[in-house]
C-alpha cells in the first residue's frame, strides 16, 4: 500500500510542471518568469503602459511555465496556420492569437485610437506633419542598419518599425513579414513607448539650446467643425491611394476619428474608445505576450533586436529634433524644436514630454497643444511606414 502511494506521488512529481524546470533548457523558463514579473512590478508600480504592458508580461509568464498548453507556436510555424491542429489541441491563446495572424487586433486597436485623438493642433498648424514625417527617418534608418547586420529585408523592416513607437503598427507588419520575432518586437516596442519620459529628454536637451528651449509660440487658431470632419475623409483617400496597404490601419484610425467629430454617432464612437478597445488590448497583450517563449526569446539575435530597437527609436527621436531646429531656423525663431520629439507617434505621451522639457527652462511656456501636432502625424506616419513595408515585402 505504502509503496503504490510513493508511486503515485513519483508520477504525480515527474508529470507535474514543477519537474520541467530540472529537465534541459528548464532554466530558459525560469528566466522568462523573471522576466514577466520584473515587466509586470513595472506596470504596476511605475505605470509603464500599464494597460497594455500588464497583459503581455502576463500573457508572457503564463506561455511560459512549463506544460500549461495554452499556447503552441508550432501550430504557426511558416507564416501558415495549422487550424486542424488548433481545432483539436489548441489552447485559448492559440484561439486568441488568430486575431494577431490574421491582422485583426491592430486594426481595430487603431479604431479606438482614432476616435479618442483630436487633430486639432495639425489641421490648425499643418507644417507640423513634417516633424511627425522626420520622425519617421528611424525606422528607415534602422531597416539598412538590421540589413547590415545581416538581418533578412522582413526582418529588418519589423525591427525598423520600432521607431515608431507604435506597438499596434509594430505587431501588425511582424506578423506579416517575421512572425517568429514577434515576441521580441512587441516588448521592445511597448517597452520603449512606456520609457519614452526616460529615453527622451537626454537627446532632446543634447541637441538643442536653452534659448531654442524657451522659444514661445503663438496660440493656434480655432479649428471649425467642418474641417474637423473633412480632415479624416481627405487623409483617408490620399493616404489610401498612395499607399493601400496602409489601409487597415490608415482607414480604421479615420473612421473612429470620423465618428468622434461628426457628433451623430456617439454611441459607436464611446464604444470604439471604451469597451471595444479594452477587450482588443487585453487579447492582443496576453496573446503577444504569449509568443513571447523562452525557446525562442533568449537568443543573442533577441538582445541584438532589442538594442536595435532602442536605437530606432533615439534616432526617430534626434530627426524629428534636428528637423525642428531646422523649421525654427527657416521660421525665425517660430518653432521650438522640441515639438520635433513628439514625432515618434507614442500618444499623448511623447508631446507631454516635450511640454515638460519646454517647461524645465521656462515654467511659463506651454508646449502641449503644438506638440500634439508632430504627435498625431507620427502615428499616421507610422502607419504610411507600415504601408510601404507590406507593399515592398508582404
Amino acid at each position: 500500500m505504502f509503496d503504490s502511494i510513493i508511486e503515485v506521488l513519483k508520477g504525480f512529481a515527474v508529470d507535474s510542471g514543477v519537474a520541467q524546470f530540472f529537465a534541459e533548457g528548464g532554466w530558459k523558463n525560469l528566466v522568462m518568469i523573471g522576466i514577466a514579473c520584473v515587466l509586470i512590478y513595472l506596470a504596476i508600480r511605475h505605470k509603464f503602459e500599464p494597460l497594455l504592458l500588464l497583459p503581455i508580461a502576463f500573457g508572457m509568464l503564463l506561455s511560459n511555465l512549463p506544460i500549461s498548453g495554452l499556447m503552441h507556436m508550432e501550430f504557426f510555424e511558416g507564416g501558415a496556420v495549422n487550424m486542424s491542429e488548433i481545432i483539436a489541441h489548441g489552447g485559448l491563446f492559440d484561439w486568441l492569437y488568430l486575431g494577431v495572424k490574421f491582422g485583426i487586433y491592430p486594426p481595430l486597436i487603431f479604431l479606438g485610437v482614432g476616435a479618442m485623438t483630436d487633430f486639432s493642433s495639425l489641421i490648425a498648424n499643418p507644417k507640423t506633419i513634417l516633424l511627425g514625417a522626420a520622425a519617421q527617418i528611424g525606422i528607415f534608418a534602422t531597416f539598412i542598419m538590421a540589413i547590415l547586420f545581416g538581418f533578412a529585408p522582413e526582418e529588418a523592416a519589423s525591427i525598423g518599425i520600432i521607431g515608431g513607437a507604435d506597438g499596434p503598427t509594430a505587431i501588425l507588419v511582424t506578423k506579416e513579414l517575421a512572425p517568429e520575432l514577434l515576441g521580441a518586437i512587441a516588448v521592445a516596442a511597448y517597452s520603449y513607448m512606456a520609457l519614452v519620459p526616460i529615453i527622451q529628454p537626454p537627446i532632446m536637451k543634447a541637441l538643442t539650446t536653452e534659448k531654442e528651449r524657451k522659444i514661445r509660440m503663438d496660440s493656434l487658431r480655432p479649428v471649425s467643425k467642418l474641417e474637423k470632419i473633412l480632415f479624416p475623409i481627405v487623409v483617408t483617400i490620399v493616404v489610401i491611394l498612395i499607399i493601400p496597404d496602409a489601409a487597415p490601419l490608415v482607414g480604421m484610425l479615420m473612421l473612429g476619428n470620423l465618428a468622434k467629430e461628426c457628433g451623430v454617432v456617439d454611441r459607436i464612437s464611446k464604444t470604439a474608445q471604451n469597451e471595444l478597445m479594452n477587450i482588443i488590448t487585453i487579447f492582443l497583450g496576453l496573446t503577444v505576450g504569449a509568443t513571447a517563449k523562452a525557446d525562442n526569446f533568449l537568443s543573442p539575435k533577441t538582445l541584438l533586436i532589442i538594442g536595435m530597437g532602442l536605437a530606432a527609436f533615439c534616432i526617430a527621436t534626434a530627426t524629428g529634433v534636428l528637423f525642428g531646429k531646422l523649421m525654427c531656423l527657416l521660421t525665425r525663431g517660430k518653432i521650438n524644436p522640441l515639438i520635433g520629439s513628439a514625432g515618434v507617434s507614442a500618444v499623448p505621451m511623447a508631446a507631454r514630454v516635450s511640454n515638460t522639457v519646454g517647461q524645465e527652462a521656462d515654467p511659463g511656456n506651454f508646449l502641449l497643444m503644438h506638440a500634439m501636432g508632430p504627435n498625431v502625424a507620427g502615428v499616421i506616419g507610422s502607419a504610411v511606414a507600415a504601408g510601404v513595408f507590406l507593399n515592398m515585402f508582404g
